[in-house]
C-alpha cells in the first residue's frame, strides 16, 4: 500500500508535469497574424454580395475575408467602396502600426476617372475614346505621385508588415458585344483593356519602387471577363454600383487564389 503522503506528493508532481508543458505551450503559442485590408471597391467586395457594411459595401465574400479565414489571420477590414488615395490616407490608416504583420491594398482606379470612362462607353450614341484617353493621361501624369504617397504612408505606419498591392483585371473579352445592350463595341472593349494594362503597369512600378509585392490578377481573370461563359466580373447590372466589379466568383476564383499563392510563397 502506498503511503498517503507519498501518494499525494506523487499526484502533485504528476499534475505539475502535466501543467508545466501546458503553461509553456500557452506562453509559446504564436499570436494570430495581424492583417489589415485597405483600398477601394475591388478590395471591399463591391459586387460580391453578402454585405456586412452597406456604407462601404464590404462583403463577407471579398478576398480579404477569404484570406483571413484561410490563414487564421485577425482581420481589420478598412477597404471602402469608392475610396481614392486621398480617402485611404485620411480614413484607412489608423489600424496600421508596428505590430501589423500583413497588409493588402487595391487603390488608384478612382483617382483616374475610370468609372467615368466606363459610363461613357455604355452610354448610347457616345464615343468614349476621349474619356479613355483622359483616364490614361491621368495614369501617366498623376497616379504615380498619388501611389507614391499612399504606399509611403502605409510603410511608414506599418514598417514590419508584408504589404501586397493587388492590381485590377481586364473587364472585357474583346469578342462579344453582349453587354449593356450592345453599347460597348469590340473596339471600345479593346481600348479599355489597353487602359487596364497601362494601369496595371503603373501600379506595379509604383509598388516595386517601395519594395512592395505586386499581385497581378489579369491572368487569374483571363477567360472570365464580362460576357464570358463563366464571368468573374459583372457587366451592367442593378444595383448600378456593382456594375463592372468582380462578383463572388471573381473573389473566390480570381483575387483569392492570386493573393493566397503569393502570401504562401513569401
Amino acid at each position: 500500500m502506498i503511503p498517503a503522503r507519498f501518494s499525494a506528493a506523487a499526484v502533485a508532481a504528476s499534475a505539475a508535469l502535466v501543467l508545466v508543458p501546458a503553461a509553456a505551450s500557452a506562453q509559446t503559442a504564436p499570436a494570430p497574424t495581424d492583417y489589415v485590408a485597405l483600398g477601394d471597391s475591388y478590395s471591399s467586395g463591391t459586387g460580391a454580395g453578402e454585405y456586412f457594411d452597406r456604407d462601404c459595401l464590404r462583403s463577407n465574400l471579398a478576398y480579404p475575408k477569404l484570406l483571413a479565414a484561410a490563414t487564421g489571420a485577425e482581420l481589420t477590414f478598412a477597404a471602402c467602396s469608392g475610396a481614392t488615395t486621398a480617402d485611404l490616407l485620411a480614413q484607412q490608416l489608423e489600424p496600421l502600426d508596428a505590430e501589423t504583420d500583413l497588409v493588402t491594398v487595391t487603390i488608384g482606379g478612382n483617382d483616374i476617372g475610370w468609372a467615368e470612362a466606363v459610363k461613357a462607353c455604355i452610354t448610347p450614341l457616345t464615343d468614349c475614346t476621349d474619356d479613355i484617353e483622359a483616364a490614361e493621361e491621368r495614369v501617366r501624369t498623376e497616379l504615380p505621385g498619388l501611389l507614391d504617397g499612399a504606399y509611403g504612408a502605409i510603410t511608414d505606419r506599418a514598417p514590419a508588415a508584408r504589404v501586397y498591392v493587388l492590381g485590377y483585371p481586364r473587364l472585357f473579352n474583346e469578342t462579344d458585344d453582349c453587354d449593356a445592350l450592345g453599347q460597348v463595341t469590340v473596339a471600345e472593349q479593346q481600348r479599355m483593356n489597353q487602359a487596364a494594362d497601362l494601369l496595371a503597369e503603373t501600379v506595379a512600378a509604383a509598388a516595386a519602387a517601395h519594395g512592395l509585392t505586386y499581385v497581378d490578377v489579369r491572368e487569374a481573370f483571363a477567360g472570365h471577363a464580362v460576357c464570358d461563359e463563366v464571368p468573374y466580373v459583372h457587366g451592367l447590372r442593378h444595383p448600378i454600383v456593382e456594375s463592372y466589379h468582380p462578383n463572388a466568383l471573381g473573389h473566390a476564383g480570381g483575387y483569392f487564389p492570386a493573393i493566397a499563392k503569393t502570401v504562401q510563397r513569401s
